[in-house]
């Protein structure tokens, strides 16, 4: 449930992703989730362009616009409210986009551990 008590992975209030691109399940620029976020969408990731080749090559194209659902398409440095299973899939590929980790919500701690999001952590 979206609420501005949200927590992030640090414990602390869940803070913006990216109000440049509209992010999040919610498209309001936070990492929010609820029950019907089946992708759980909660990573707050700073995708780089070989990220954005691997989720084209899985079938998730990020970086194509599509202008008729007012998705400008995303290109290196961009952030984005990730799904928390694909940023694990990229991670044991050796292409985990860097992390926010006040920006990340605190249910993805459910699929991943604090230590694998710290050591991709954007200082």
């Amino acid at each position: 449930m979206k609420s501005e008590l949200t927590k992030n992975v640090l414990g602390g209030l869940l803070q913006p992703c990216s109000f440049d691109t509209q992010t999040g399940f919610f498209r309001d620029g936070y990492c929010h989730t609820c029950m019907e976020d089946i992708g759980m969408h909660t990573v707050c990731a700073q995708v780089s362009e070989e990220f954005l080749a691997f989720s084209k090559q899985q079938g998730n194209d990020l970086s194509t616009p599509r202008p008729e659902g007012g998705f400008p398409g995303l290109k290196a440095g961009d952030r984005w409210c990730l799904c928390a299973l694909r940023w694990v899939e990229a991670y044991q590929a050796g292409i985990a986009p860097r992390v926010i980790l006040e920006s990340t919500h605190e249910n993805t701690l459910q699929v991943i551990r604090i230590e694998h999001l710290k050591a991709y952590a954007v200082q």
